[in-house]
């Protein structure tokens, strides 16, 4: 089997529904595999299965949409290695290109271009234990313009979830080291609540709504 193959869920083209390029057009690279078992998980589909897919093949899918941004992400991209030279060849082409990873893996080997988008795992995910703290130290460690390239988000479902990630982000103060996006679990929490409580914290966040759910019923693929 070639090096230069990855196991493809699907790609395809649509809104960015999270992080701070939300609202953009965006064409998906969706990785299949994952296996850590995040109770949270609105892309199951995508832990088994795929099609293999040669490296040129991708790229060419990916380009033929012509959006101002590629997003690689699964599953958990990460866990294919034939992925890191992909991200090179795509940021070799000029595009405005995204990783979002479940924040498992150290994002260390990532091509510095790449917009890394970072998940923090909260409690009621029920794997927050598996969260890498090394990407945090990643991070905070890199030069001003690579650091501007991190972004951290977690999905809040609880007031557990929130105070857990309050207190994260107030130990490393992240929020004024980087870009920190936090959003409701659809669907389980309100978001005034997520709102009022950011702003009685006075919490350095950007809050977020996944916007494709409110789009497209949260149920479909390829959106």
């Amino acid at each position: 089997m070639s090096t230069n193959t990855l196991n493809i869920s699907e790609i395809f083209c649509s809104i960015q529904g999270e992080s701070s390029f939300a609202g953009w057009p965006c064409t998906f690279i969706r990785l299949a595999g994952c296996g850590h078992g995040c109770r949270s998980c609105d892309t199951a589909y995508a832990e088994t299965g795929g099609t293999r897919l040669e490296q040129e093949e991708i790229i060419r899918r990916a380009l033929a949409f012509q959006a101002p941004c590629i997003e690689v992400t699964g599953g958990e991209p990460l866990l294919q290695p034939a992925v890191y030279p992909l991200m090179q060849q795509l940021c070799d082409t000029g595009q405005q290109l995204l990783l979002e990873t479940g924040g498992f893996l150290s994002v260390a080997r990532v091509d510095r271009r790449v917009h890394k988008i970072i998940d923090l795992k909260p409690p009621s995910s029920g794997v927050a234990a598996q969260n890498n703290p090394e990407n945090i130290q990643l991070a905070l460690q890199a030069l001003p313009a690579d650091r501007q390239r991190f972004e951290f988000k977690t999905v809040i479902a609880t007031r557990e979830d929130y105070e857990w990630a309050r207190s994260l982000i107030l130990e490393h103060r992240l929020g004024d080291s980087c870009t920190v996006m936090m959003g409701v679990a659809f669907g389980e929490l309100e978001p005034r609540e997520l709102a009022e409580w950011i702003l009685g914290d006075r919490l350095r966040v950007r809050m977020q709504l996944q916007l494709h759910k409110y789009i497209w019923d949260p149920r479909m693929r390829g959106v």
